[in-house]
């Protein structure tokens, strides 16, 4: 069974507590090996916020948990590497 290596999610969250109390709530979990939060808006009540988490076997469950013990939600998935290792996304010329 292959396992998770990289997990890009957009989350919608309350302007409390942080993306440091909420990136380093995922950080803790088994087998997350790094966090990265990224502001992407902001509004009156709420944060739209890209959070990128690498590890050697993410558990999306314990992740979804984590962010919703932030009183976040999970808007969408966005990349998920699978695997051994993480293939990094190639531009060909359609992208361009």
């Amino acid at each position: 069974m292959s396992s998770i290596k990289r997990l890009v999610l957009d989350v919608l969250k309350p302007h409390q507590p942080s993306i440091i109390v909420m990136a380093e709530r995922i950080s803790n979990l088994p087998g997350v090996e790094g966090v990265n939060s990224v502001l992407e808006e902001v509004d009156q009540d709420t944060m739209s916020v890209k959070v990128t988490i690498e590890g050697t076997d993410l558990n999306y469950d314990e992740v979804r948990e984590a962010i919703e013990s932030c009183g976040a939600t999970i808007h969408s998935i966005d990349a998920v590497a699978a695997g051994r290792k993480i293939v990094e996304e190639v531009e060909t010329p359609q992208d361009r």
